[in-house]
């Protein structure tokens, strides 16, 4: 006899509140255009518009995905989601973007099969559901709430008249973005010179002008601190050396252990995520390095990082614009944390593929790929692939995490990302929607990531007194 699988249980949706159900009996146009008005993606507030002239529940669902501002369905070639889907990824980005408040549109000609959809919405995700229902008739009002009861949404609190129900609806949104956000821009780094961590930053300043060395210095000055106050956050636990008779023979420095070694590929992925070019992440790699070494730790990268991949190399910062282009073209949660996460971790698709659900944690902040079990079934464990999640895609992952455990026949251990990149039409189809360009696409990585291939030892020197912020080389001159 075989135990049925378990589908992962989901959090209890918080209670929702009585469905409103607003009737316009005089039809007023100045209701409507307030139900538009109040509407503020933003603020967890839409409007949704049914399609006119069709009863499909999949139709219903991409008009929510469309007052959410993801429409990237409309276009003729874009991937469609059919019914189930695309009530998924409704679900999903309402409890991933905080959306709590819904107007509905010509209610009274919803069928029982939407309403029925909409009320295991509000019951999955706790929305306040707001019905407007324009009625010239009264046998329209009648049919109207039959539906309802068969659609099991009894709690509905009836508002009647056009005063009262502008009053329900509220007043406008003020300050609503209109458009996409303003384009990206960052300084530009020079050139910068192969150097050791030991010589980088006297190169740079022999090599660069007043300007363009205070940039690449703030980059260099932020790594160092940002090395520094990580090391006094993480514990360190290095290994006794040996004790030899010879004394004044040095103590042969420590690698890291696994954990220990996985901690600082996660905090270099950190600490260059988010880097606007190549350039800044050298530079800010270069400051880390000193900042270990103020701490008697060996931190060993990659000697020629822009020819590499990963974190600061092949990605792109997830700003406001992107992640707005991302979500506009790509309303299925699972294609659109596909492709930010080839955009933020900038590793090769064969290794993201190998994403499991459990791969990201609870808070979205981290993903781990544990390619080695996978590859090499029953030998010893290796260090993880670890990627740092930048804050703006954060509701993306979440998103794709619930729309997969919510996917019937789902356990945690299956991919995350399928059917994203398993073959190549799919794949092609998702850069095209996408419409956005992937650096990891173009750019030659057929070895590891470069924070992949980071060691670090503890040398057992004593540790040379160091200021937490490196001084600016200005302040040095006689």
């Amino acid at each position: 006899m075989t135990t049925p699988r378990r589908t992962p249980q989901q959090p209890a949706a918080p209670a929702a509140p009585p469905v409103r159900l607003l009737l316009d009996s005089d039809d007023d146009h100045a209701v409507h255009r307030a139900a538009y008005q109040w509407a503020d993606p933003a603020q967890g507030r839409i409007t949704v518009d049914p399609t006119p002239h069709t009863t499909s529940p999949a139709y219903l669902a991409l008009d929510v995905l469309r007052a959410m501002g993801r429409d990237g369905f409309s276009r003729p070639e874009a991937e469609r989601m059919s019914t189930d889907p695309a009530w998924r990824a409704v679900t999903c980005w309402t409890l991933a973007c905080g959306l709590d408040e819904v107007i509905v549109l010509r209610a009274h000609r919803l069928t029982v099969e939407r309403l029925r959809r909409l009320a295991a919405w509000r019951a999955d995700t706790g929305i306040r559901l707001t019905l407007l229902a324009h009625t010239p008739e009264q046998t329209d009002v009648q049919r109207l709430l039959e539906h309802l009861t068969a659609a099991e949404l009894v709690d509905v609190a009836t508002v009647r008249g056009t005063a009262a129900v502008l009053e329900a609806i509220g007043p406008a949104a003020t300050r609503r973005r209109i458009g996409p956000p303003p384009r990206d821009h960052a300084h530009p780094l020079p050139v910068l010179p192969r150097s050791g961590v030991a010589a980088f930053r006297a190169d740079c300043w022999r090599r660069q002008n007043a300007t363009d060395f205070a940039h690449t210095d703030g980059q260099y000055r932020a790594g160092y601190a940002a090395a520094r106050t990580w090391l006094t956050r993480t514990p360190l636990r290095p290994t006794p050396p040996e004790v030899t008779e010879d004394a004044d023979h040095p103590a042969e420095p420590t690698p890291f252990t696994l954990q220990e070694t996985e901690a600082v590929r996660l905090f270099l992925a950190r600490l260059t995520v988010s880097s606007p070019s190549a350039q800044h992440t050298v530079a800010r790699v270069r400051g880390a390095q000193a900042g270990f070494l103020s701490r008697s730790l060996l931190l060993n990268v990659p000697d020629d990082l822009t020819s590499c991949a990963g974190p600061g190399i092949t990605t792109v910062p997830l700003t406001p614009r992107t992640v707005h282009t991302i979500t506009v073209r790509l309303p299925n949660p699972l294609r659109a944390a596909a492709i930010a996460a080839l955009l933020f971790t900038g590793t090769d698709t064969s290794l993201l593929s190998m994403t499991q659900i459990t791969g990201v944690d609870k808070d979205g902040t981290t993903v781990a790929i544990d390619r080695d079990s996978r590859i090499n079934i029953g030998q010893e464990p290796g260090p993880r692939h670890l990627y740092a999640v930048p804050p703006r895609a954060r509701p993306l992952l979440r998103a794709a995490v619930e729309f997969r455990r919510r996917t019937p026949r789902t356990a945690d251990n299956h991919g995350l990302f399928a059917n994203c990149f398993g073959t190549t039409p799919r794949f092609e189809a998702l850069i095209a929607d996408a419409g956005l360009p992937v650096p990891a696409l173009v750019h030659p990585h057929s070895e590891d990531d470069w924070h992949t291939a980071a060691r670090c030892w503890h040398l057992h020197t004593p540790a040379p007194p160091a200021p937490d912020v490196p001084p600016r080389l200005g302040e040095l001159h006689p």
